[in-house]
């Protein structure tokens, strides 16, 4: 099957865990130990998240004072290239050496006139307490949301439109590489005036993004591997219950928190109802039983039965 794999934020960098680059290594090293086998099975295409990383670039460029801070998405140019190289380093460790790997660095269409711009709400960086978060706003002007309890800045994030180098994806797919882009949801661009790409201030979601390549290559398979372990109904209520399998229409009749699940969902939504073919949301640990059915939320096209997993005393 052609796979693609979406890895979330928390295979990367953790929460509460300094973000060095041995730490990323160490994280990465654990994920190409579970995509080993699937790398070898299927073809395969990863993406990922630069949530934490674009917004600790951020942080960086902000306290060099005598330079204008480098705007999101030359961040999101710098970010991809690191996660990307981070990966492929971490998967040709558990591959054979013939096995062909690229990262490519990957632009992604938006629109300028997107309400996004207008309504910031993709998180970045790291959380703040309250006073600073206060202190931040004031000085640089950035927008604050809670995440969870605590104040965390949030970006626009435009409804991604077209993947730029879909055709170079897909001829390394057919010369049978492993293909690592559209890293933090790719480099936002918009068209200027004179019809022309440049840049501009947005972080785009990655599942958003990653749905949007799927269907663009034909995807089998959407694979978006997070904390939890499936989609729950009345999630952190004695009612919640975990989603076996749904059919997307089904699906759409539910809810779920922007900050966290909702995204994942509509990314799973929108690539099951534009390609007829499964998308998957669990944990990447599972990510072979989630392939088979038995793990994780499968999201059909097609007008199933709703399914739940048992649920444990």
């Amino acid at each position: 099957m052609r796979i693609i794999v979406a890895l979330g934020g928390n295979a990367i960098a953790r929460r509460g865990e300094a973000m060095t680059v041995a730490h990323q290594l160490a994280n990465l090293r654990l994920v190409a130990s579970r995509l080993k086998t699937v790398a070898e099975r299927h073809e395969l295409v990863l993406t990922h998240g630069n949530g934490p990383q674009v917004g600790l670039l951020a942080l960086q460029g902000a306290a060099y004072e005598d330079l204008a801070a480098y705007p999101l998405d030359v961040l999101g140019a710098e970010t991809q290239g690191m996660i990307g190289y981070f990966i492929e380093i971490e998967m040709r460790h558990v591959l054979p050496p013939e096995q062909k790997i690229t990262t490519v660095l990957t632009l992604v269409e938006v629109s300028r006139d997107d309400p996004a711009f207008e309504d910031p709400t993709k998180f970045i960086g790291p959380i703040y307490t309250h006073a600073e978060a206060q202190t931040l706003a004031s000085q640089r002007g950035w927008t604050f949301r809670l995440d969870g309890s605590a104040p965390r800045r949030v970006v626009a994030s435009p409804v991604p439109r077209r993947i730029v180098q879909i055709d170079s994806v897909q001829q390394l797919l057919r010369a049978n590489h492993i293909v690592i882009c559209a890293g933090g949801g790719g480099i936002p661009m918009a068209r200027d005036t004179d019809g022309h790409l440049s840049g501009v201030e947005a972080v785009v979601d990655k599942d958003a993004s990653s749905a949007v390549l799927a269907t663009a290559i034909q995807a089998d398979a959407f694979v978006m591997a997070t904390d939890a372990d499936a989609v729950y109904l009345d999630w952190g209520t004695s009612e919640q219950r975990a989603i076996k399998r749904i059919s997307a229409a089904a699906l759409r009749e539910y809810d779920f928190a922007a900050g966290s699940m909702g995204p994942k969902v509509a990314a799973a939504i929108s690539f099951a109802v534009t390609s007829g073919n499964r998308a998957m949301i669990g944990k990447l640990e599972d990510i072979e039983r989630m392939l088979a059915g038995t793990a994780g939320t499968v999201i059909e096209s097609a007008d199933v039965p709703t399914e739940f997993y048992p649920r444990h005393a």
